[in-house]
C-alpha cells in the first residue's frame, strides 16, 4: 500500500519540477509570439507605403528584417528580402537588389511555403535579367517554373524564361514557348495574359523580321484598349512604334511613339518614357527632334539623379539599421547579463521549491505509513478481540456448559429442585452468551440508532436491577459522527457490563445531556464501588477512557469502596 502512494507523490512532484522547468520554455515561446507579431506589423505598415513612399516602404521590410529570426521563422525573413530586393528592382538598384535577395539563399531550405519560394527565385531572376546574367536567370526561373505551385505562376514561370531566349535573341525557343501558352485555356480565359502573350510573339517576329509581326501587334493591342489596361496598352504602342520605325515609316512610328509617351508619362513610368523617347528622336526632324532630344536628356538626367539617390537611401538606411542594430545589441548584452542574475535567482528559487516539495513529500509518506501502521493496530486489535472471545468461549461458557452436562447426567432430573437448578444453569449459560454476542455485534448508526441504543442498555434490566435512562431522545444523533455513535455504545455497553460483573448495584441512572457544542453523558450505579487509583488496570475500565480520547472528548471517574460508581463523559457534536 505504501510503496504505490509513494510513487503517487512522486509522481506529482517530478510533475512540479516539470511545470518549474517549462516556465522558461514557455517565456521563450512567448516571446517568439511576440517577435513574430511585430514583424508581420511591419510588413503590413511597409506595405502601406509601398505605392507612396518607397524609401519609408524600404525603412520598416528593413526593420522587420532585422528583428526576424531566420532560424526560426524563415518564411517572414525571406519574404522581406523579396520585398525589399522588389523595391530596388523598381528604382534601378540591380546591384543593390542581387545583394539583398542573395542573403535569402542559406535559409531556403527552410521554406515550406512554395509560394515564397517562387517568389525568391523569381526575383532573383528578374534581378540576373537586368544586369544582362542570362544564365542566371535562366536557371532562377526554371526553378521557379519546377515548384509545386498554382497554375497561374506556372504560366508566368514559362512566360519568364521566353523572355530571357528572347533577350538572348534566342527567338525560336522564345516564340516555342509563347505559341505554348497562347494555346493554353487559362491565358485565352484571361484577356490581360492573351494580350501579353500576342505582344510578345509580334516582338519576336519584329526581331526577326518577320511581317506576321503587325497582325499580332494590333491584335493584342486591340485587347488591351478594350479592357482598358493602361501599362499594356502603352507598351503595345512602343512596340509598334519600334515595329513602323524598323519599316521606315516616320509619321506612323512618331504617332504611336506620341501615343505610347502620353500613358507612361501618366502612369510615371520611366523607363519606357525614355523607350519612347528614343524612337520619337529617331522619327522626328526640326522643332520635335530639339523637343524630344530635350526631354530625353533631362528624364535622363532626373532618372540617374533619383535613382542615385535611391541607391544611397537604401545604403543608408541598411548602415542606419546596422548601426541602431549594434547599439540596441550592446543594450541586450546589458540586460542579458541582468536577466542571467534574475535567472540564477529563479533557479535557487526553483531549488528551494524542491526541497519543500520534497519535504512534504516526506511528510505525505510518513502520514500515510503512519496510517498504515494505524491500520495494521486495528487489525492486531481485531484478532486480539476474536482472541478474546474465543477465550470467554472457552473459560466462561464451556466449563459452565460441561458441568450443567455433567449436572444433568448424574442428577435425578425427576426431582422438582433438580430441574430448577438446570433451568437457572441455562438461563445463565443464556446470558453469558448474550453478553458476548453484544459486546461484538454490528451496531446501527442510522435513524434506528436511539432504538438499537435503547435496546442495548434495557438488556441490562433484571428483576434486581433498574434502570432509568433520560435525556437520550434530546441529542441530536443525525448530526453526530457514525465513530461517535459507535464509542458511546461501546463505552455505555463496557459500563454496563461491568456493573453487573462486578458492582451488585441495584439501581443504575443514565442521563445525556447536550450544551453548545458538546453532548455531556452521565453514569451512575448505587454498587459496591472500586478503588479509582486501582481502576485502570482492574475491570477494563481503561477501554472507556481510551474511546473517549480518540473521539476528542474528556472522561471523569468518580467512586470508592460502598459508594456506588459514577462515570461522566463528553465529546464535542
Amino acid at each position: 500500500m505504501i510503496p504505490k502512494r509513494i510513487h503517487n507523490y512522486l509522481y506529482i512532484l517530478s510533475f512540479f519540477s516539470l511545470f518549474l522547468s517549462c516556465q522558461k520554455n514557455d517565456s521563450l515561446v512567448e516571446k517568439k509570439t511576440k517577435n513574430n507579431t511585430e514583424v508581420e506589423r511591419l510588413i503590413t505598415v511597409a506595405g502601406s507605403f509601398t505605392h507612396k513612399n518607397t524609401d519609408s516602404a524600404f525603412y520598416y521590410y528593413n526593420k522587420a528584417k532585422l528583428i526576424s529570426t531566420p532560424s526560426e521563422n524563415a518564411e517572414n525573413y525571406v519574404r522581406v528580402l523579396n520585398k525589399m530586393a522588389n523595391l530596388q528592382l523598381g528604382l534601378g538598384d540591380y546591384a543593390g537588389s542581387e545583394t539583398t535577395i542573395t542573403e535569402a539563399i542559406p535559409y531556403l531550405h527552410n521554406i515550406k511555403n512554395p509560394i515564397h519560394l517562387w517568389n525568391t527565385y523569381t526575383t532573383l531572376g528578374s534581378t540576373y535579367l537586368f544586369i544582362g546574367d542570362f544564365n542566371n536567370a535562366f536557371l532562377f526561373y526554371n526553378k521557379a517554373l519546377a515548384l509545386e505551385t498554382n497554375q497561374e505562376k506556372k504560366l508566368e514561370a514559362k512566360n519568364n524564361i521566353a523572355t530571357v531566349f528572347r533577350e538572348q535573341k534566342k527567338y525560336d525557343e522564345a516564340l516555342q514557348i509563347f505559341y505554348t501558352l497562347l494555346n493554353r485555356q487559362e491565358v485565352i480565359k484571361n484577356p490581360i495574359y492573351y494580350a501579353e502573350t500576342l505582344d510578345n510573339i509580334g516582338l519576336c517576329y519584329l526581331k526577326i523580321k518577320n511581317p506576321e509581326a503587325l497582325q499580332y501587334l494590333n491584335q493584342g493591342l486591340k485587347i488591351r484598349k478594350e479592357i482598358n489596361d493602361q501599362l499594356g496598352t502603352g507598351i503595345s504602342y512602343l512596340h509598334l512604334s519600334e515595329y513602323y520605325d524598323k519599316a521606315q515609316n516616320s509619321d506612323i512610328a512618331q504617332k504611336n511613339g506620341i501615343a505610347s509617351y502620353k500613358i507612361f508619362t501618366e502612369l510615371q513610368n520611366v523607363d519606357n518614357r525614355l523607350l519612347a523617347l528614343k524612337l520619337l528622336i529617331k522619327n522626328s526632324s526640326n522643332n520635335d527632334l530639339k523637343k524630344y532630344s530635350l526631354l530625353y536628356v533631362n528624364l535622363a538626367d532626373s532618372i540617374f539623379e533619383a535613382r542615385q539617390k535611391a541607391k544611397n537611401q537604401f545604403a543608408r538606411i541598411k548602415y542606419d539599421s546596422k548601426k541602431e542594430k549594434e547599439e540596441n545589441l550592446k543594450l541586450k548584452t546589458h540586460k542579458a547579463e541582468n536577466e542571467l542574475k534574475l535567472e540564477r535567482q529563479k533557479n535557487r528559487n526553483a531549488i528551494s521549491y524542491v526541497v519543500i516539495a520534497l519535504t512534504l513529500c516526506l511528510v505525505l509518506v510518513l502520514y500515510f505509513y503512519l496510517t498504515s501502521k494505524a491500520n495494521r493496530e486495528k487489525i492486531e486489535a481485531a484478532y486480539n478481540s476474536e482472541t478474546r472471545i474465543s477465550k470467554k468461549l472457552h473459560d466462561e461458557l464451556a466449563n459452565d456448559i460441561y458441568h450443567t452436562m455433567a449436572f444433568a447426567e448424574n442428577k435425578n432430573l425427576a426431582l422438582a429442585e433438580n430441574r430448577s437448578q438446570l433451568l437457572h444453569n441455562l438461563d445463565a449459560i443464556y446470558s453469558r452468551t448474550r453478553d458476548i454476542s453484544k459486546e461484538n455485534c454490528i451496531i446501527t448508526t442510522n435513524e434506528n440508532y436511539i432504538v438499537s441504543l435503547k435496546e442495548m442498555i434495557s438488556g441490562f434490566s433484571t428483576s434486581k436491577i433498574n434502570l432509568i435512562l433520560n435525556g437520550l431522545d434530546t441529542i441530536p444523533w443525525n448530526q453526530i459522527d457514525r465513530n461517535k455513535k459507535i464509542t458511546v455504545y461501546r463505552v455505555l455497553q463496557e459500563l454496563l457490563v461491568n456493573m453487573r460483573k462486578y458492582s451488585e448495584a441495584t439501581l443504575v441512572g443514565i442521563n445525556f445531556k447536550k450544551t453548545d457544542k458538546n453532548v455531556v453523558i452521565h453514569y451512575t450505579d448505587n454498587g459496591k464501588g472500586i478503588d479509582t487509583d486501582k481502576m485502570i488496570i482492574k475491570n477494563g475500565l481503561h477501554n472507556v477512557e481510551s474511546r473517549i480520547v480518540k473521539i476528542k472528548g474528556k472522561v471523569n471517574f468518580t467512586s470508592s469502596i460502598n459508594q456506588g460508581f459514577k462515570v461522566t463523559f463528553k465529546f464535542p457534536i
